[in-house]
C-alpha cells in the first residue's frame, strides 16, 4: 500500500511541476513592453504547405530591447513569416526589408498594462485550477486505496502531505504571477 501512495504523491507533484510549467509557458507569451523571443512563440508559418513553428524558419534575435529581428534561413520566407505574424494578431507590425523582418514593441500605456495584468491573473487562475483538480484527483485514488483497505490515519497522511505540495504549488503560482506584473508595470 505505501508504494501506491508514493506512486500517487509523485505522480501528484509531476502533474503539478508540468501545470507550473505550462504556465510559465503561457506567461512568456504576454509581453511586458520589451522585445522577448519568446512572445512569438505558438505563431506557425506555412513552410511550403506545412505548418511550421516560426523558430524553425529562421533566426529571432533581439535587436535592441524594443526590437526583434527574424532572419528567415530562405529569402522566400519573408512573405509566408510576415503574414503568419499579422495573423497571429500579436498587437505587432512587422516590417520587411527585403532581408530581414523587424518588428517594434510599442511602448505600453497604462491602459493596455492593465490589460495584461488582467491577462495573467487569468493564466494564473487557470494554473491554479490545474493544480486543484491535480490534487483532488490524487485524492480520489487515495480514497479508493482505503476502501481497498489503507488504515485511515495512513489516508490522512497522505492526504495532508498531497494537500501541502499543492499549497506549495499555488505559492509558486502566486510568485510567477507578482513577479510577471511588476515586470508589466514596470515603466
Amino acid at each position: 500500500m505505501s508504494a501506491d501512495l508514493h506512486t500517487i504523491q509523485t505522480d501528484n507533484e509531476s502533474h503539478m511541476v508540468k501545470a507550473i510549467a505550462h504556465l510559465e509557458f503561457e506567461l512568456t507569451k504576454i509581453r511586458a513592453g520589451k522585445a522577448n523571443p519568446g512572445m512569438l512563440a505558438g505563431i506557425v508559418v506555412d513552410y511550403y504547405g506545412n505548418p511550421t513553428q516560426i523558430d524553425q524558419v529562421g533566426n529571432i534575435s533581439i535587436m535592441d530591447a524594443r526590437t526583434l529581428s527574424i532572419q528567415p534561413w530562405e529569402k522566400n520566407m519573408l512573405q509566408p513569416i510576415e503574414r503568419a505574424i499579422i495573423a497571429a494578431n500579436i498587437g505587432i507590425n512587422p516590417q520587411n526589408d527585403g532581408n530581414i523582418i523587424r518588428l517594434s514593441i510599442p511602448p505600453l500605456t497604462e491602459e493596455r498594462r492593465k490589460e495584461l495584468v488582467k491577462k495573467c491573473n487569468a493564466e494564473g487562475e487557470q494554473g491554479k485550477i490545474a493544480i486543484r483538480n491535480i490534487r483532488r484527483d490524487a485524492i480520489e485514488h487515495i480514497k479508493k486505496l482505503q476502501k481497498d483497505g489503507l488504515s485511515e490515519d495512513a489516508a490522512k497522511d497522505a492526504e495532508a502531505a498531497i494537500q501541502d505540495t499543492t499549497n506549495r504549488y499555488i505559492a509558486m503560482i502566486e510568485k510567477h504571477l507578482a513577479a510577471k506584473d511588476k515586470e508589466i508595470m514596470a515603466v
